[in-house]
This record gives C-alpha cells, structure tokens and sequence, in this order.
C-alpha cells in the first residue's frame, strides 16, 4: 500500500495515541487540574487507584497499584515510542494490546458505554490501523518470501 496520504496517515496516528496515552498520564499527577475540575478524570494518583480498582475488581487489592503503575509506565512509554519513532511496528501493536485490554476491563467492570465514551475501542482500531501502516521490516518480508517458495527436495531436480 504506497499512497500520497500514508507519511500523513501515519504521523497523525502517531501523534494522536501518544496524545491520549501522554494525557491519561498527565491526569493521574494532576496535570490537568485537581480531582472534580471540569474536564479532570482522575487529578491525582488516589483518585487513579480507587477508578484502577474499580476495573481490576477481580484482583486482590494489593496488586491494584503495581498494576496501576505498570500502565502507566507502559502508556508513558508508548506515547514517547511513538513520538520518537522507536521500534513503531512493536509501539502500535503494543498500543492495541494495551488499550484492548482496557476496554475489556472496562466492558467488564462498567459496561460497554464506558469504553465507546472514552472512544478506546476506536483506539485499538487507530493501534492496528498504524501497525498496518508502517512497513514491515525488510527482513520480516524476505523471510515470509523466503518461506512461501517452494522447496526443492532432493532427487526431484529436473536436470
């Protein structure tokens, strides 16, 4: 797939789910305001915990922060992947995986109305739309080229 809107596709892709990972990181340490503030999710790490161990409901308290902080180490670091172009093929498909998991989570814990608000399945969709984007790296294709050939077996050579 070579169009003249893919480098576009692709840019935008980027920068949107970095965005959105980058801002969920940003809430949880208030820095979109304090907990209650219009257009505030979380405000503070507290706040963050109590709505992480409403979705992880099935998990024993204790793990709800370190399960807390492995988000947000993993949204932190998908965001400046991505920004950064670092490994961009395994940063979309980890994006997918882990906003997939949040709307699953949330489907399970609130409803299916809590992932469309927060538009987090069209996340996973915009995640897997940019790992088709981005080229696969040359080796990737030479080895499936390699393994779609047919092989020769030995005494079946025509000559």
């Amino acid at each position: 797939m070579n169009h003249v809107l893919q480098p576009f596709a692709v840019w935008s892709l980027r920068l949107s789910l970095a965005a959105a990972f980058a801002s969920a990181v940003a809430d949880r340490f208030g820095g979109w305001g304090l907990p209650g503030a219009a257009n505030v999710a979380w405000g503070d790490w507290p706040h963050f915990i109590a709505y992480t161990g409403r979705l992880l409901w099935f998990l024993p308290g204790a793990w709800v922060n370190m399960f807390g902080w492995l988000a947000t180490i993993a949204e932190a670091a998908l965001a400046l992947w991505l920004l950064a172009g670092i490994r961009l093929r395994v940063a979309a498909m980890a994006s997918a995986a882990l906003l997939l998991s949040f709307a699953l989570t949330m489907t399970l814990a609130l409803g299916i109305k809590a992932p469309l608000n927060y538009s987090v399945f069209t996340g996973v969709a915009a995640a897997l739309a940019l790992t088709c984007l981005i080229p696969a790296p040359r080796r990737v294709v030479e080895a499936a080229n390699t393994a779609s050939r047919p092989r020769e077996r030995p005494g079946n050579h025509p000559l």
